[in-house]
């Protein structure tokens, strides 16, 4: 599975912060029950790798990555956790090493046309735009399009309920990522219902 596969098959993914890896698999159910496919948990909790490998665990079908991905060490680390795709706010040189020998799809963040003429020299045609809404959203999307014609992209940052479609209607973007599915108050209180809901929206803007 390479990076266009994986957004074709999650054109919205959740992009979960876990405090508490108990709540994984019934968190993961959720999003899967309103027509998530996809799912990133971001590297910004010490909960994180354990709560990915419970989803993997538990949710066979389901396509688990890690986001907001640093350093070699730590994509060694979700890989080891059971990853299969892997996200990063940016690229470095030991980033872009790391990720070529990974053997999993990996999207580094850009916000500029030079990062992103960089990511494309490293061999990342698929990139995250982040944060997408800060550096000029569709906008900049649009005026990229033409300098950068082979370059797709999964904006991530500042992507909400109202603004997912317009996103997902440009054509050099693929998939959309965002933290809207899984409020923070709906996890602390175990709200599964408000999350599938959430998923459902999502899904039904992702498929037109």
């Amino acid at each position: 599975m390479d990076a266009l596969t994986l957004m074709r098959k999650g054109p919205v993914i959740p992009v979960i912060v876990v405090n508490d890896a108990a709540v994984a698999v019934d968190l993961a159910h959720a999003l899967v029950a309103g027509g998530m496919t996809v799912l990133e948990v971001t590297l910004r909790t010490k909960a994180a790798l354990a709560a990915m490998r419970r989803m993997r665990d538990e949710l066979p079908d389901v396509i688990v990555g890690a986001g907001t991905l640093r350093t070699r060490p730590q994509m060694e680390a979700a890989l080891d956790a059971g990853a299969q795709f892997c996200v990063s706010p940016g690229l470095t040189p030991e980033l872009a090493s790391a990720a070529r020998s990974a053997g999993v799809p990996f999207i580094p963040g850009v916000a500029t046309p030079s990062e992103a003429m960089h990511a494309q020299d490293e061999g990342f045609l698929v990139q995250k735009l982040f944060p997408a809404e800060a550096v000029g959203g569709v906008r900049l999307l649009q005026a990229l399009a033409g300098p950068l014609p082979d370059l797709r992209f999964c904006p991530t940052g500042g992507i909400h309920a109202g603004n997912a479609a317009e996103y997902l209607a440009q054509p050099n973007v693929m998939a959309v990522g965002g933290s809207w599915l899984t409020p923070d108050d709906a996890i602390g209180t175990r709200d599964w219902a408000r999350i599938t809901r959430l998923a459902a929206e999502a899904a039904a803007l992702a498929h037109g």
